[in-house]
């Protein structure tokens, strides 16, 4: 089915069109893009940190002439696995949703993760699994730099005689959520509506936008899609976690009309044909968000909590 391999750095997906990847892809270990013709180029997105992001610029640089000057940077979305590096490709046009703006700047910043790391070995369980999924990434000195151009719904970018249509289908992984379809070229850069190989994560929702845009993905004209985090996919990668997320949401809503917690709830799904994927904690934070969806609650997850929560499930959950 797959004929990419899931292994670190560039990859060629033809005609001057390229994913960059990181394995494993769990917390953190995010893919990213290139697009160029003649000497015009297109970035999306940035990594977690200046280092992996400056290695990840060198690695283009060094194979792809245009690659040495980034005219325009999209980020998919406001998690900083996908902007942190942004200050390092100075001069692009930085492009995002209008929603993905806002939350980049009223969101989780760099200063936190830093903080948040410092304090980890005085903060027991909750501190030791923060420091297990974030302590390689460093936070320090990272200046947040946010999009200088925004849209709302769909938006056109040429790169040189190429068309890149930008799709805003969030709110749902977060507030604001983008993808970058190539038509010409039958690709997707999907951002963070794909994991593939790994269990996704729903701050914001409603589990109907997701699903929708995983409708959107298999309507379209595609043959090779570069999810956000894990191995380049088709359309049955798509397939796949729009059937985790329909599972998941069914059987959080059965345990809430019987009124069962939501904590209770992530704990009580089972989630054996889904064995084989990484980060199964993020069940925590996908019940909470179906619960709040199901109780009409319009407010922001604590973010505290659902991190205590699922360092918790860690010890059990595969």
């Amino acid at each position: 089915m797959n004929r990419w391999s899931y292994t670190k750095g560039l990859h060629d997906l033809g005609n001057s069109v390229y994913a960059y990847l990181q394995p494993d892809g769990t917390w953190g270990w995010s893919n990213s893009g290139f697009i160029t013709t003649g000497e015009t180029s297109l970035l999306i997105d940035t990594l977690f940190d200046l280092r992996l992001t400056q290695e990840m610029l060198d690695t283009m640089r060094r194979s792809i002439p245009a690659a040495s000057h980034i005219d325009m940077l999209v980020n998919t979305h406001a998690n900083g696995d996908h902007c942190y590096g942004n200050e390092l490709v100075g001069g692009a046009r930085i492009i995002a949703s209008a929603r993905t703006a806002e939350e980049m700047v009223t969101g989780v910043t760099p200063e936190v993760f830093a903080t948040l790391l410092k304090k980890a070995p005085e903060m027991g369980q909750f501190g030791a699994f923060f420091s297990r999924i974030f302590g390689l990434f460093q936070f320090d000195n990272i200046t947040l730099t946010p999009p200088t151009q925004t849209f709302e719904g769909r938006l056109e970018l040429m790169v040189g005689d190429r068309m890149v249509e930008l799709l805003e289908v969030g709110p749902a992984h977060t507030q604001g959520d983008t993808m970058a379809y190539i038509p010409g070229d039958k690709v997707i850069f999907t951002g963070d509506i794909l994991f593939i190989g790994g269990h996704p994560i729903m701050w914001a929702g409603p589990t109907s936008n997701w699903l929708r845009a995983c409708d959107l993905i298999l309507s379209l004209d595609v043959e090779t899609i570069v999810p956000g985090h894990g191995p380049i996919t088709d359309k049955h990668g798509v397939a796949e976690l729009k059937g985790y997320l329909e599972y998941v949401y069914e059987e959080a809503r059965k345990r809430y009309e019987a009124g069962m917690s939501a904590f209770d709830a992530a704990r009580d799904i089972p989630m054996d044909r889904y064995a084989t994927w990484t980060d199964g904690e993020r069940i925590a934070v996908n019940v909470a968000t179906i619960y709040r969806e199901l109780s009409g609650d319009q407010g922001h997850p604590d973010i505290v909590t659902l991190f205590t929560q699922m360092a918790a499930l860690a010890h059990t959950v595969p």
